[in-house]
């Protein structure tokens, strides 16, 4: 909360009515413009607090018309109605007259660029002139620019320059490699025009309005062009850079915006009537952010923000000390703070601060929120915030008023505590004598330092001294002093002044001086606490003096902060403790943002130690915390920061500080902090051997305003005006002294609730037990209190359990109080897994609500949490969390509160609830007995069948029968119909009720009627439909309805068909029923038994069906028995396998011939590991299968049956057999069995293998991994001759052979004499193979050689089968034909024939060849045609097909 302090200039006496007031933007200045009827206007300067500038006075004969200050310097620009401008310099009074021939007419515009460097001046008549400014404030020489207008000039605005490079931004990309940022940097690249300039850019280009509505745009080469005209002379102009839009509002409050382009092209985008009176009076202001403001001398002040095209209104609140029907008639905002203020016509400035927030879908709203005014004299007609956010300046119809904001100041110390209400008003609490009063002072109070017996009050200027004499206050002693700092312990008041601290007395005589050296720096914070006085200095030094003495006495040496602390820029509190022992340290960061550290320095060690509360812990963990409290703690202090802290004034170990939320302004002051409503109040313990540890930490209230000072065992705050006594304890008000609320509350600490009046042994013993439980030290804990008898400490120590989670604890506590009951509920909540719902339970029973509510959901019980709003009497609150958390629980829920309604009478609203809870059926009926007309109207209204079923009875019960069967038709109770008809003797409409609707109790109720008639028929019918079959059975045994029975027991349960057949096979009639019956009863022996007694072969056959693997093997073999009996094999054969009798089973298809199918050659088959039949039992079956296959043809069944037995050679013989070539390969490659690689080869060997590569390739592949090399060099042999007989082709006959050598040599050890043998003639083969390869192969070369070979091999007595004499003599021929000797060839033709007299020539010698000799002799051959002759003449010959391809 704050204050402002008036400050009215002090005016020569020769300055008349203030006109124009001007603040300087950077410097605590402002100038004022008065006129004076008699001697003229003039123009002065004054200090923040009023004091007037002696040298800077400027007096002419005429009056001041603008005021406008440089924006850097301290130099003033004056414009007079006569057209004379100069220049004002502050605080020389210097003064710099422009041209006298540049203005001629009133000045209505002056405007400074934003750097300063140029100065654009304007008058009545349109002359505007553009001055140039150097740095050092002196004008140069003549105008830049001047031009007439020819209209007046209304307005200037300076368009904003683009904004300047980001010098660090550019450097982190330079470091990062960016090539563009590192060419900015380059001096030689930056000189050729691609470098950027260093700071702010200054825009030299501005819009100048005239009174006609006209716009001009002026560029920075002075060139001025018409921009855009409007319909009135426009009053204000504001540029938005974010979307190059101009503004333009004109007298007539008429808002237009335009798009500038970059050549100075406009367009308009928008143009609205504002609403308000316009005119030369209304007061309007731009902020930067588009939020345009208006007074025009209404009851409202009005808004647009032209960014969001958003407008309202704010207006006076009475109940805050403004009168009805006042004025607005002028307004200013000051950015830094999000303030505006506004004057009225009543002399008073009325205050909005702007807050933003955050609605719950995102966006922003903006409130204003208005403050109590402060008042001044006249009629306020110009405010003007200062260059200081906390100055402004108010011209009213008397006077020109400086209004300085001060923070509220407040002190406590030894029970007295005093807080400022006004500018030189003061409430003082004195709690040990329970008194508060109200004081007013001669001037305004500025610092306030108050002791038992003493009030010490500083104005800025002088020191007062005030001691208390029963109710009022007396000045003791004055004296001047300008200390900034001030502190007061008992009759000594501490003052500062550079480098030095000075003691001094009541009456202001300096006793000592406390000095400090140049490097230790000026004291700037004083403060005491206890008998020691801490003192920092503005170069971060601290330093504890001891005042118990008569001379104050330095503790320690002077420590330097910012050798331990880094980034320190500045210390903003510094505090010590009741010992000297431990000082604390707020700071201020080297970036002008407070720290979030409060850092606590170890005088006596030498040590330095912080908690972080951005982070929520200390430099090391909070030891004395489990992980669960910790983290809830971290949770809880993070992301915050430290404004305001306080020692307890006795105890040397607790520390207190305040903390808010670090997304707040944390630049504005600690008391205004404070008045925000998050704000945190974190205490400690703090000792050399624990170093920090954390008691507690709580919210502020909300209606308090911020905390003043920690005794023990209070906290004390000061509350907000009006609410003194909501929130804590305050000293009573003696009604002939004061009216005025009490200011100051205190609150007992967490541990100290119940105990606030307790003698200092009890709190002493309270602090220790409370820092024991906070290091966890349960022992000693116990041993602080253990002398203490009072109930209230045990429940004050119970209700610390709550807050520190500690059951163990309390139940010793809860044990000492004697409360039982809260005992045996605590002990009954541990069966609850969560802490937090156990701790629920305690905080119930202490009647710690609020804690037991939160603890509850920070746990998750929401069901614990149903309950316990119940219990409180908050339904509204448990139907909330049954709808939204227990659900499991809302219609228990419901109906709780239904009976709570309707136990307090509120029957209707209980009826909406009871049928929310699906419970209306029965409780409303209950709940409305006692009115029968409200009951039917409300069953009515329901149309639920329950309850019209039950109203029915309630009529039937009243003998109303016709009401009650309305109702049973309604509920359609078709039972309760039947019933009533019944029991009229209407037994015909209750048979057609039964048989239209088909109930079964209906139809039960009509039957037993029906049976008690004798009536057997409509009995037995009604039961059936009632599907009371053995009520129907039974009558119809009793009734010999044989005919019915047999019907109705198929329907009914086994039960009853047993007993069906039963009374069947006693009556020897209907067998064949009997045995249907036992078998559909599941009596399956039963059945089998009477169907073979009585023979009934197809009830034989239907009950087989249904016979399998779990049936008795006894009755199996029976039933196979009986269908051999009758030639029913394959039946026979499926109940044998089914009884597992396989053996006979296979035996019986043997005997009869049976063919064996695929699935009974699987249902004969055993699965392995059978408890039927050993393992060489089940491969003798299966072996017997498969020559039961084999004998039928079933080859591949066969071949299946043998595998499955293990006997693959059986398999592949019968695979063989089948003749199915490819599964014949497949087997053989996958038995991996020399035989059945063998006996495949063979196999293969049987096909034509000469003409299918791939059973050539299997029979090689076969032999070869069977280990049969004889058997595969013969096959190589057949080869050979194939090759020779069929082709002809000795090269592929001779590699065969060498082949089959091959093989041969392999087995050569194995086999003995016999392979010797077979490789000699192999041998020899080959080599006459060769010889007549060899023969072929030179003919060309050398025929005769050729010739002579030839000749040789027809000499060898062997040669045929190794090389055909047919071929030898052929190759003879052909060559004596080729060579013209046919005698000779006929001579070997003739050869051939006496060797072979029945060779058919064709098959040897060419036809050509044979033509040409046939011609040379003359002489035909006998042997006719010899193309057309065949193999007949030699059994060894083959016919050969010429169209075979090799």
């Amino acid at each position: 909360m704050a204050v402002y302090f008036d400050h009215r200039i002090e005016a020569p006496d020769s300055s008349g009515e203030a006109v124009l007031i001007a603040w300087h933007s950077s410097l605590c200045v402002l100038a004022v413009g008065s006129v004076n009827a008699s001697t003229g206007g003039s123009v002065d300067l004054y200090l923040q607090q009023g004091e007037h500038v002696k040298l800077c006075h400027l007096e002419r004969g005429f009056s001041p018309s603008l005021l406008q200050w440089h924006p850097t310097k301290p130099l003033l620009v004056v414009g007079w109605e006569t057209g004379e401008t100069l220049l004002l310099s502050h605080p020389s009074g210097e003064q710099t007259p422009l041209p006298a021939n540049t203005h001629a007419s009133c000045i209505t515009l002056l405007e400074w660029s934003s750097n300063g460097s140029r100065l654009v001046t304007g008058d009545q008549a349109g002359v505007m002139a553009v001055w140039r400014v150097d740095a050092r404030g002196k004008l140069q020489g003549s105008p830049l620019l001047k031009h007439d207008y020819g209209k007046p000039l209304t307005c200037c605005m300076f368009r904003p320059a683009p904004p300047a490079e980001d010098v660090a931004m550019l450097a982190r990309a330079a470091v990062s490699g960016d090539e563009t940022a590192l060419d900015m940097f380059n001096w030689k690249k930056t000189n050729k025009g691609g470098g950027f300039m260093l700071g702010s850019q200054e825009g030299l280009s501005f819009y100048i309005s005239t009174a006609d509505g006209n716009v001009f745009s002026v560029d920075d080469q002075a060139r001025s062009a018409a921009l855009l005209s409007m319909e009135s002379a426009v009053q204000k102009m504001w540029y938005s850079k974010r979307r190059a839009v101009l503004a333009v509002v004109t007298d007539s409050l008429l808002l237009s915006q335009f798009s500038v382009g970059p050549e100075g092209f406009t367009q308009e985008i928008s143009k609205v009537k504002l609403s308000g009176r316009g005119g030369q009076h209304t007061d309007i202001v731009w902020t930067e952010d588009g939020l345009l403001i208006t007074a025009s001398g209404e009851q409202h002040i009005r808004l647009w923000d032209v960014e969001l095209d958003d407008h309202y209104a704010l207006s006076l609140d009475e109940s805050l000390g403004f009168e009805k029907g006042e004025l607005l008639n002028c307004v200013s905002f000051c950015a830094f703070k999000n303030a505006l203020a506004a004057g009225t016509s009543r002399g008073r400035v009325a205050l909005w601060h702007m807050v933003t927030v955050n609605d719950q879908k995102g966006d922003t709203k903006t409130h204003w929120k208005l403050q109590t005014p402060a008042e001044v004299e006249g009629n306020i007609s110009q405010l003007q915030w200062g260059s200081s956010s906390h100055l402004l300046a108010v011209r009213s119809s008397s006077c020109v008023l400086i209004l300085s904001e001060h923070v509220m100041c407040s002190h406590y110390s030894q029970q007295v505590a005093a807080v400022q209400l006004a500018p030189a008003q003061l409430s003082l609490a004195n709690f040990n004598t329970n008194t508060h009063i109200t004081f007013h002072t001669d001037t305004h109070i500025r610092a306030v330092q108050v002791t038992r017996d003493m009030v010490t009050v500083w104005n800025g200027k002088y020191i007062t001294v005030y001691e208390s004499s029963g109710q009022t206050l007396h000045s003791t002693g004055s004296f001047q002093c300008d200390s900034p700092a001030l502190a007061v312990h008992e009759e000594n008041i501490y003052t500062i002044e550079p480098n030095r601290v000075q003691i001094r007395t009541p009456q202001g005589t300096v006793k000592q001086l406390l000095v400090f050296s140049e490097a230790e720096g000026n004291p700037t914070l004083l403060s005491v606490c206890g008998s020691y006085l801490a003192v920092g200095t503005d170069t971060s030094h601290v330093r504890v003096f001891d005042l118990t003495r008569r001379e104050a006495k330095p503790v320690s040496i002077t420590k330097n902060l910012a050798e331990l602390i880094p980034d320190v820029g500045a210390l903003r509190s510094v505090k010590c403790n009741a010992s000297g022992s431990q000082m604390s340290v707020l700071i201020t960061q080297v970036n002008g943002r407070p720290d979030n550290k409060v850092y606590f320095y170890d005088i006596e060690l030498d040590t330095l130690s912080y908690f972080d509360f951005f982070t929520g812990r200390p430099a090391s963990s909070l030891t004395q915390l489990e992980d669960s409290q910790r983290t809830r703690c971290e949770g809880e202090l993070s992301t915050r920061c430290p404004i305001s802290q306080f020692w307890d004034e006795n105890e040397p170990r607790l520390f207190v500080c305040a903390t808010v939320p670090v997304k707040f302004d944390l630049n504005s002051s600690s008391q205004s902090q404070a008045e925000k409503e998050d704000v945190l109040v974190v205490t400690f313990f703090v000792t050399q051997e624990h170093g920090l540890l954390l008691q507690d930490s709580q919210p502020k209230p909300g209606t308090l305003l911020s905390l003043l000072a920690l005794d023990t065992p209070y906290y004390y705050y000061i509350c907000k005006l009006g609410e003194s006594g909501e929130q804590g304890e305050v000293v009573s008000t003696p009604s002939q002294v004061s009216s005025t609320p009490q200011m100051v509350v205190r609150r007992a600490l967490r541990d100290f609730v119940g105990l606030e009046g307790c003698e200092k042994p009890t709190r002493d013993a309270m602090l220790n037990f409370s820092f024991y439980l906070t290091i966890g030290d349960m022992d000693e804990a116990f041993k602080a209190i253990k002398l203490i008898k009072s109930e209230a400490v045990w429940e004050n120590m119970a209700r610390m359990c709550v807050k520190s989670r500690r059951l163990d604890v309390a139940r010793v506590c809860l044990g000492n109080m004697g409360n039982a009951r809260a005992a045996r509920a605590l002990r009954d909540a541990e069966k609850e897994p969560e802490v937090d719902a156990q701790v629920a339970v305690l905080a119930t029973q202490l009647g710690m609500l609020e804690d037991a509510e939160r603890l509850y959901k920070s746990c998750g019980r929401f069901d614990l949490l149903n309950k316990f709003y119940q219990a409180a009497g908050q339904w509204q609150q448990a139907i909330e969390t049954a709808e939204t958390h227990d659900r499991i629980h809302l219609r228990t829920t419901y109906y709780s509160y239904a009976k709570h309604l309707e136990a307090t009478g509120d029957k209707s609203l209980s009826l909406q609830y009871y049928e929310k809870s699906d419970t209306h059926r029965f409780e409303v009926p209950r709940m409305l007995m006692d009115d029968n007309v409200s009951l039917e109207v409300y069953i009515n209204k329901m149309k639920d069948k329950d309850l019209y079923k039950w109203w029915g009875h309630y009529l039937e019960s009243q003998s109303d029968m016709e009401a009650a069967l309305h109702y049973y038709d309604l509920a359609q109770d078709y039972l309760s119909q039947v019933r009533v008809h019944c029991y009229l003797g209407n037994i015909q409409k209750a048979s057609v009720i039964a048989n239209e609707t088909g109930n079964r109790a209906a139809s039960y109720h009509v039957a037993r009627q029906y049976e008690g008639q004798d009536e057997i028929s409509q009995s037995v019918h009604f039961y059936t439909r009632a599907q009371a079959y053995n009520n129907a059975i039974r009558l119809c045994k009793e009734n010999n309805l044989d005919e019915q029975l047999m019907n109705l027991a198929l329907l009914s349960n086994p039960e009853d068909m047993m007993d069906t057949a039963m009374y069947y096979e006693e009556k020897s009639t209907h067998m064949d029923r009997a045995v249907m019956l036992y078998h559909k009863a599941g009596h399956v022996s039963k059945a089998l038994e009477l169907a073979f007694a009585t023979e009934q072969f197809g009830a034989l056959q239907l009950i087989a069906e249904d016979l399998n693997d779990k049936s008795d093997p006894a009755l199996l073999t029976r039933c196979s028995d009986f269908f051999i009996k009758h030639a029913q094999y394959q039946k026979a054969v499926e109940l044998l396998v089914t009884a597992k009798k396989y053996n006979e089973a296979l035996q019986l298809c043997l005997d009869q011939s049976l063919t064996i199918t695929d699935d009974l050659a699987e249902s004969l088959t055993v699965p392995r590991d059978s408890a039927y039949l050993s393992e060489s039992g089940r491969k003798e079956l299966l072996e017997k299968i498969a020559d039961c296959c084999m004998r039928q043809g079933n080859y591949h069944l066969a071949t299946k049956k043998y595998t499955q037995a293990g006997n693959k050679i059986k398999a592949m013989r019968a695979l063989l057999k089948s003749g199915d070539t490819e599964k014949i390969i497949f087997f053989a490659g996958v038995s991996r069995q020399k035989e059945i690689y063998i006996m495949a080869a063979n196999y293969l060997q049987s096909l034509d293998w000469r003409n299918d590569a791939e059973i050539m390739k299997n029979i090689i592949g076969f032999y070869s991994k069977g280990r049969a090399l004889d058997l595969l060099a013969g096959f190589y042999e057949a080869c050979s001759e194939v090759e020779i007989d069929d082709y002809q082709n000795y090269e592929k006959a001779y590699g065969a052979l060498t082949e089959a050598c091959k093989c041969l040599s392999k087995t050569k050890g194995r086999s003995g004499d016999e392979t010797d043998t077979r490789i000699l003639v192999l041998t020899h083969r080959l080599d006459l193979i060769k010889r007549f390869i060899q023969s072929q192969r030179m003919h060309k070369e050398d025929p005769g050689e050729a010739v002579r070979i030839c000749e040789s091999l027809l000499e060898e007595k062997d040669l045929d089968p190794a090389v055909r004499v047919g071929d030898v003599y052929a190759f003879l021929v052909e060559h004596y034909c080729q060579h013209g000797n046919f005698q000779q060839a006929w001579s070997k033709l003739e050869d051939l024939r006496s060797a072979r007299p029945n060779i058919n020539l064709s098959l040897y010698v060419s036809q050509s060849s044979l033509q040409a000799l046939q011609d040379a002799a003359g002489i035909r051959l006998p042997y006719g045609d010899t193309t057309n002759k065949h193999a007949g003449e030699d059994d060894e010959e083959v016919e050969e097909d010429e169209n075979i391809n090799h």
